[in-house]
């Protein structure tokens, strides 16, 4: 992957490519950016970067049959290596670490260098469990490295989703990305910084990454797409920001959909349910089939949630330019259902909504969180603005 084929930050990629240039290479960078800002396509340009030699994208454009080059497109050179959250699934029953789904997680990065977490766990057929980077990754991350690199540059270990180690793994692996071998990388990748062990960050030169301008998403659907620019706009300011999100609403194939006829439903019976008993069934119905599916998609949901709860309330205060969302259930108004979302709930709700996720989180038991939530929203919705 060149850095020519990453939509936008151009400042990251000037500050990469002029420390490498100039030898200044950590031995332990942290990514950080929100999703589908770009933070592993860029990091596996900047392996390619080092560990191909290259000077700049043109030399790769008129030497692209060079060997290394092609290792790093087809995501199998030997000195490039991931780390990623993983759980058993139907093929691999125990003990599960990355080199065992590195197939799927090829695949899924040629399909969409901007995916998420929940993509992934789709990919692997594991939604109902939580991945996780465990003490068993770090045993092989420990035995990868501790190997000469194979063409006798550097070696690059990229770690996707680092909030996801376990503190068994982090203290592992403590002392060598503290003192890697010689010419060894790591870049670890985060979405939250906050869950990252301390001793962990404090190794690692930290990058942060914005979120994409609506214009680099707009070029990206045009390019990759081959949209109308009107059409390319539209859906750049829907996503915020996020390539991935881009990507998906292009194809109408976004779990955003599915989680906005959840989303319609829960209000329309939340509203009801004051002084109803019918309603009172139907959220407890409604929190049943919710619970059913897999917690990562429970956890993605109630994220979906509270990002329409304040898309309300910015509409509710008239700030209009920030407001993207644009629901497509026959019969739902953002604009009649923004009143309702004020200063006066607002906090409650997202309170209320990050500690059904907490819970989720931990194990708990989906129907009951989901219940508990669903009638705790409907107190809240019912309350008077100021």
């Amino acid at each position: 992957m060149l850095f020519s084929e990453i939509l936008g930050q151009e400042h990251i990629k000037k500050h990469l490519t002029q420390s490498a240039d100039h030898g200044r290479i950590p031995h332990a960078q942290l990514f950080v950016g929100p999703e589908g800002s770009g933070t592993l396509s860029m990091a596996i340009a900047y392996a390619q970067y080092v560990v191909c030699k290259n000077n700049n994208d043109e030399n790769v454009s008129n030497n692209i049959d060079s060997t290394c080059n092609l290792k790093f497109d087809a995501l199998s050179h030997p000195d490039l290596h991931f780390a990623f959250p993983v759980a058993t699934n139907d093929k691999v029953k125990s003990h599960p670490v990355s080199k065992l789904f590195l197939e799927d997680w090829r695949k899924l990065l040629r399909e969409q260098p901007y995916c998420n977490l929940f993509d992934w766990y789709k990919q692997l057929g594991v939604d109902n469990k939580q991945g996780q980077i465990g003490v068993d990754e770090a045993h092989d991350i420990v035995k990868s490295l501790a190997l000469k690199p194979f063409e006798g540059g550097h070696q690059v270990m990229i770690i996707w989703m680092a909030e996801k180690m376990n503190s068994a793994c982090a203290n592992k692996l403590l002392k060598l990305i503290e003192e890697p071998p010689n010419k060894t990388i790591f870049i670890l990748i985060a979405e939250d910084e906050e869950q990252i062990i301390g001793t962990i960050k404090s190794r690692c030169q930290l990058l942060h990454f914005p979120p994409l301008s609506e214009n680099d998403v707009k070029q990206g659907l045009i390019k990759q797409y081959n949209l109308e620019e009107a059409i390319a706009l539209k859906i750049a300011r829907q996503a915020h920001g996020n390539f991935n999100k881009a990507s998906d609403l292009v194809y109408q194939d976004s779990e955003d959909l599915q989680f906005e006829e959840w989303f319609v439903f829960w209000i329309r019976s939340a509203f009801k349910a004051k002084g109803n008993k019918s309603a009172i069934h139907d959220l407890i119905s409604w929190s049943e089939d919710v619970a059913r599916t897999g917690r990562e998609t429970q956890k993605q949901f109630l994220h979906f949630c509270l990002d329409f709860f304040r898309q309300a309330m910015l509409l509710n205060y008239n700030a209009e330019t920030l407001v993207y969302l644009e629901p497509k259930t026959k019969g739902f108004s953002l604009e009649k259902f923004a009143p309702f979302v004020h200063e006066n709930n607002i906090l409650d709700i997202s309170n209320e909504l990050q500690d059904a996720i907490y819970h989720i989180e931990r194990n708990g038991n989906s129907k009951i969180i989901l219940t508990d939530l669903s009638i705790k929203l409907t107190r809240l919705l019912h309350k008077k603005s100021a």
